[in-house]
């Protein structure tokens, strides 16, 4: 599960048209990368996905996204239970200000669930698959704040990944990150393709190139090109998507 369908999306802050038009289908299991120039829409885009724009006054969308067949913005639709399914990670870590166990079993107990042997087991579970377990296992009880800042932004990962949702969102995960955390940040997504649908927006082309299946290049609110990422990086069919990746402008 975790296949996204956008059909004719237009979205509006205020009088501002953010995006226009976009159409697009995003495969199960697949890692797809949004890159462009600051301010070209991607992160905008990416965050309907969870309808994180509902907070912004005066927004508005036409058009319609689906995942796994279901109108997301389809009255009735209980967005926490949404959001549930759709895990998002931001560019700067973000680990509730608890234990490094209750970080991870914070979803698990939000969505009712109260046997501490199976909340026990997917940390656990949750951490391994982070990467992060090793680091921490003798540690679960130390505050999160304590672990350095790529170890946050996997311990958010983690957090994202314990209630199993079908799509996980990125935004910029690395831009704060070192060398070496952003390598381990990589390799993780690269892990969690088996799991999840994996949409990551990326200021760093050789991230997107490293990273995903699949890439997108927004424009000035347009979605100019989207095709398999070896064909957006060797070559593209558009001459904006040339400029970009070549670096004459962006």
């Amino acid at each position: 599960m975790g296949k996204i369908e956008a059909k004719d999306v237009h979205f509006y802050y205020g009088a501002f048209h953010a995006l226009k038009g976009i159409t697009m289908e995003i495969p199960q299991n697949k890692v797809v990368a949004f890159i462009g120039p600051s301010g070209c829409g991607k992160s905008t885009f990416l965050r309907l996905f969870n309808r994180m724009n509902d907070l912004i006054a005066g927004a508005r969308l036409d058009g319609s996204i689906k995942i796994d067949g279901q109108d997301i913005y389809a009255p009735g639709i209980e967005v926490d239970d949404l959001r549930k399914n759709v895990g998002m990670v931001f560019q700067r870590p973000n680990p509730f200000p608890k234990s490094i166990f209750d970080n991870i079993a914070y979803g698990l107990r939000v969505n009712g669930i109260k046997d501490k042997e199976f909340i026990r087991q997917r940390v656990e579970e949750s951490l391994r698959g982070a990467a992060l377990w090793d680091e921490v296992k003798d540690k679960l009880n130390a505050s999160a704040y304590a672990l350095s800042g790529g170890q946050q932004q996997r311990l958010c990962i983690a957090r994202a990944m314990a209630v199993s949702p079908s799509v996980l969102l990125m935004d910029e995960p690395a831009s704060a990150l070192d060398p070496i955390s952003t390598a381990k940040v990589e390799e993780l997504i690269c892990e969690l393709r088996k799991e999840v649908t994996i949409v990551i927006v990326t200021h760093n082309m050789q991230q997107a190139s490293r990273v995903s299946d699949m890439t997108a290049f927004f424009y000035m609110g347009e979605l100019v090109e989207y095709d398999d990422t070896k064909t957006i990086f060797i070559n593209p069919h558009e001459e904006a998507t040339q400029n970009y990746i070549t670096g004459r402008f962006g």
